[in-house]
């Protein structure tokens, strides 16, 4: 099915073509009544009379000769010569400034993009949007999949794999990363000591994972709330120390208000502040078993965390009945790792 872009292009296209045409016509009738004929243009660079080759050759001051400076002036304002310049341009200029751009990432290639803005979210935390060469560019990853990142740090090339906030459908121009800096991490300390103008390699997409509407019945997803051709519920546990450490709450309340019952959130913390009415302590198996789908399900589970959090939820997934994740996870896969 041709998108709406391809929709227009095609129009476009069709209206272009169909009033070239119209002026081609129109044309040619006004140079026939001037004794002008356009069949004259194939012999240019010919002899005039093939018998003496040593004569003079058709060339474009034969063509022009009997067109004046008022001929000229009468064929340009012509309707259909005017018409068919006009609509030219503007094809033109759409398909060069508004049409469809191609994804900047490359996932054989590392890119270097520009830091435009770092918005601290939590003592820790910050989200880092970087610029794209043109305001209407997009970075190119499917939802699921992540990029790698690259840094040279004491002399040595560390990557990591970080998946964008942003989406394509809706952010053009830039992406953007939420990062939380941790005291022995190295590229989340190098990304802490960036500065505007700073810039950063990446290369992608990457991973095994890449979502659509049709993936399966339950899922733990973002961009699915805002497609409305899908029909996934969607459930989340988000686990952290304290309240603060919370990263998206307010983009994630507003998703979960405005997806009519598909999206529910149910937060777990190690320091709960005075009145929290979510979970305390660690994520329990009661809990995965309460707000999970059972493992008979048309269901996926996807997982993140660090190593002693994802321990545990193996541990419950496995005592509801779940299938082991394997290593390296596979799109096919129930129990889905990042």
């Amino acid at each position: 099915m041709p998108s709406s872009t391809q929709n227009l292009f095609l129009l476009s296209f069709s209206l272009t073509l169909g009033l070239l045409l119209l002026a081609s016509s129109w044309v040619s009738s006004f140079l026939t009544a001037r004794d002008i004929h356009l069949r004259n243009l194939i012999l240019l660079g010919l002899p005039k009379n093939p018998q003496h080759p040593d004569m003079d050759v058709h060339s474009i001051q034969d063509f022009v000769t009997n067109l004046s400076q008022e001929d000229v002036i009468a064929l340009v304002q012509t309707p259909a010569f005017l018409a068919s310049a006009g609509l030219a341009a503007v094809t033109f200029y759409w398909l060069l400034f508004t049409g469809e751009r191609k994804p900047v990432l490359n996932p054989n290639e590392w890119k270097e993009f520009p830091l435009v803005l770092k918005t601290q979210v939590s003592p820790n935390t910050a989200l880092y949007r970087f610029g794209l060469p043109s305001s209407k560019d997009v970075l190119g990853l499917p939802v699921g999949q992540h990029m790698q990142v690259s840094a040279e740090i004491n002399g040595k090339d560390i990557m990591r794999s970080y998946t964008p906030t942003t989406l394509d459908q809706f952010d053009k121009g830039h992406f953007e990363l939420l990062i939380k800096t941790y005291e022995k991490g190295n590229i989340s300390r190098h990304f802490n000591l960036l500065k505007i103008g700073d810039r950063i390699r990446v290369k992608g997409p990457k991973g095994a994972f890449i979502y659509n509407n049709k993936l399966t019945g339950h899922l733990i997803i973002r961009s699915s709330i805002w497609d409305h051709s899908d029909a996934t519920t969607i459930n989340l546990i988000y686990a952290n120390v304290n309240e603060e450490d919370i990263l998206l709450r307010d983009e994630l309340e507003h998703l979960h208000h405005n997806s009519a019952g598909r999206f529910n959130i149910f937060y777990v913390l190690n320091n709960p502040p005075p009145g929290w009415k979510g979970g305390v302590g660690f994520v329990t198996k009661e809990q995965v078993a309460h707000y999970m789908p059972s493992q008979d399900k048309n269901c996926k589970i996807l997982m993140c965390g660090p190593p002693p959090m994802m321990g545990a939820m193996k541990k419950h997934l496995d005592e509801l009945k779940y299938p082991a994740p394997r290593t390296v996870s596979k799109l096919a896969d129930q129990v889905f790792l990042f």
